[in-house]
């Protein structure tokens, strides 16, 4: 018999029994201008998350229900970074933060405003916007597309 895992269809996203479902960080859902490219190993060349087209000064939104863990520039980028529960971590730039570390918010909650200029965006303005399971030092880098609330799942068999 073959073992079956739950996989979420086109997202590349690992399953996991305790994973939150997020919504989209720039409402309406935005048009999505560069994909997630998983690095293999984690340390090397890759693109940890989205970009997404969005409006200088556009409301940012908490992709869901978390704590702040960073709020402020990392190097000379503002950026949020969120812990949800489960373990999950998701992280938003170059966002102005209305949010300060130690604060809970929901997927109403605005975290901030999205700036002007991204590396690598085709755009004017553009939200990165990644997601991974434990610590930066041992990350599991995920689509954060693949964790939307209304991504179809389905079982697929495991190879091997």
């Amino acid at each position: 018999m073959l073992a079956a895992i739950l996989t979420l269809v086109g997202a590349g996203a690992s399953a996991r029994a305790d994973w939150p479902r997020l919504t989209w960080p720039l409402r309406p859902a935005p048009a999505v201008l560069r994909g997630f490219d998983a690095p293999d190993p984690n340390w090397q060349r890759g693109h940890r998350g989205v970009d997404l087209a969005g409006a200088a000064g556009q409301p940012v939104h908490a992709a869901g229900p978390a704590r702040v863990v960073f709020a402020g520039l990392l190097a000379g980028r503002p950026v949020i970074s969120l812990a949800h529960p489960g373990g999950l971590r998701t992280s938003y730039e170059p966002v102005r933060a209305a949010v300060r570390a130690g604060q809970r918010v929901d997927g109403a909650s605005v975290i901030g405003t999205l700036a002007p200029g991204h590396p690598g965006c085709s755009a004017s303005a553009c939200l990165h916007w990644g997601a991974m399971w434990g610590p930066a030092s041992a990350a599991d880098y995920v689509d954060p597309r693949g964790l939307l609330v209304g991504t179809r799942m389905r079982l697929k068999p495991l190879a091997g």
